[in-house]
């Protein structure tokens, strides 16, 4: 591989033991990957009609992905600070440079075997000047016409004829033998394209490729504050329009590159942005109006689903390591009008853990524990996590979530369930984790999901007892969910 392709990031810090992800919802996600920050201009068909002015749609494009590959930032946090500082940008040019960021990052391995192949020195070019080229095939891959692109990347006359050189290159991708093609044309280190075939078999390739594309945008109803049918009505007099998602009856799919965040539904608390797998990790936890507890709150996207199943009623128990989250996850519960939320801030580890949770012990009927994993589910909306996540860091992950089952599990009264939920495709997150929890208590056994879900929805979603989800036969996230039951 290139020099240039896989900078040391500069680290970013081990997550907390009962801490997890930011949820799909957090302000600097998904206002950079909507490309929706600042206030828009002029009507929508004044914004839609506007041309790009590709200078400054480049330059913004060069800082946001050189902030990434180059100085270790993520992506998503990158976006948001590069597109905070060019107020000066338009909505629809905001839109391009999130867009085109990404989806170098998602092909950058393709990307830059394929530059290798028609620019000879490559490799020993300045690092604006690779990047520019990055940024150049990406568009063409993504299908941008050629002399489009080549007339707004303002590159020199040797560059633009690599450019034309690109098909011959991606057909001799083609010709490489299916082990040396699979980790490039998938776009992932070697060690990760390996884990990727273990886990998909004969569908690597395709579950690769929907790893690759942008995903949609999906929202989840408040059934606090109404159902499905009625937020729609409420979106489109917003001028938004919107698909019931296929598997979640909870969902939307948003049809609209607006901020979200700026609609009256969503300053109302009808909504919350929640990927559709995430909305049917929670509906495993069946949450009755008595005593729940989300064990890895983080903010709070999975608490307010479980808030709306109990009605608002009983006790739910939301605890984090993460005091910002915690803080987060309170102002969204105001909003949403959740009442039953009790928050907790424990800590991470040793024998303190353990105690902030003996109040709880035997008590809870429900246990989530949504485990902080390493994301291999999530690179449509995060695609840098894969240049980021080693082989002993996957370790570490499978290490914290056994340590996470073993301490939750002390609070499951008898009878009650512990359901573990992971955004991972890889087995030694899921059911390796569950295995060995298993081989432990004797008296937890695995309850199928399709007898939660029904057998309808739970034959589409379930692989043996267990909720199985992918970008290329679900369209969501990649998830992983078990239900285990304590004998009474």
């Amino acid at each position: 591989m290139k020099r240039s392709h896989r900078p040391a990031p500069k680290k970013q810090g081990t997550k907390q033991a009962a801490s997890k992800k930011p949820p799909e919802r957090t302000s600097k996600r998904d206002r950079a990957a909507e490309a929706s920050s600042g206030a828009p201009r002029g009507t929508p068909a004044e914004r839609a009609a506007r041309p790009l002015r590709e200078d400054l749609v480049l330059q913004a494009c060069l800082e946001a992905y050189g902030s990434v590959r180059h100085e270790g930032r993520l992506s998503d946090r990158a976006l948001d600070f590069t597109l905070r500082r060019k107020a000066h940008l338009y909505s629809n040019e905001r839109r391009a440079v999130a867009e085109r960021v990404y989806a170098l990052l998602r092909r950058q391995r393709t990307v830059d075997w394929l530059l290798g192949r028609v620019r000879p020195g490559f490799d020993r070019l300045e690092t604006t000047r690779q990047d520019v080229m990055r940024l150049a095939t990406s568009r063409i891959l993504h299908g941008e016409p050629l002399e489009e692109v080549v007339r707004t990347s303002s590159l020199p006359a040797e560059d633009s004829a690599a450019l034309a050189a690109l098909p011959r290159a991606a057909g001799e991708l083609e010709a490489l033998p299916l082990a040396k093609r699979f980790p490039i044309a998938a776009s992932l280190p070697d060690f990760l394209a390996v884990k990727f075939q273990e886990a998909f078999g004969d569908e690597a390739t395709q579950a690769a490729e929907a790893m690759n594309e942008r995903a949609p945008l999906t929202a989840r109803v408040n059934l606090l504050k109404g159902d499905r049918a009625e937020l729609q009505r409420r979106l489109a007099a917003e001028g938004v329009a919107s698909t019931p998602t296929p598997l979640s009856p909870l969902g939307l799919w948003l049809e609209t590159r607006i901020n979200v965040f700026s609609l009256q539904c969503f300053k109302d608390g009808l909504l919350e942005l929640q990927d559709e797998g995430s909305q049917l990790l929670g509906m495993l936890v069946d949450s009755p109006p008595t005593r729940v507890v989300d064990a890895c709150a983080g903010a709070g996207g999975k608490t307010l689903q479980l808030a709306a199943q109990m009605k608002n009623r009983g006790d739910l128990h939301a605890l984090d390591v993460d005091e910002v989250r915690i803080e987060e996850l309170r102002k969204r519960a105001r909003r949403a009008g959740v009442h039953n939320v009790r928050t907790q801030l424990i800590p991470s580890e040793g024998p303190a853990a353990d105690e902030a949770l003996v109040a709880l012990k035997d008590k809870a009927d429900r246990v989530m524990v949504d485990a902080p994993c390493s994301g291999t589910g999530t690179y449509r909306r995060k695609p840098d996590g894969r240049y980021r996540l080693t082989p002993e860091e996957l370790k570490e992950h499978a290490a914290r979530q056994k340590t996470l089952l073993e301490r939750f599990s002390t609070m499951v009264k008898p009878g009650g369930r512990l359901i573990y939920g992971t955004c991972s495709v890889l087995r030694e997150e899921n059911e390796a984790v569950i295995e060995d929890f298993l081989s432990r208590h004797p008296d937890f056994t695995v309850r199928p999901v399709s007898q939660e879900l029904g057998a309808e929805l739970g034959e589409k979603v379930s692989r043996g007892p267990f909720l199985r989800l992918a970008p290329h036969t679900h369209n969501t996230d990649g998830f992983f969910g078990a239900i285990l039951v304590r004998a009474k």
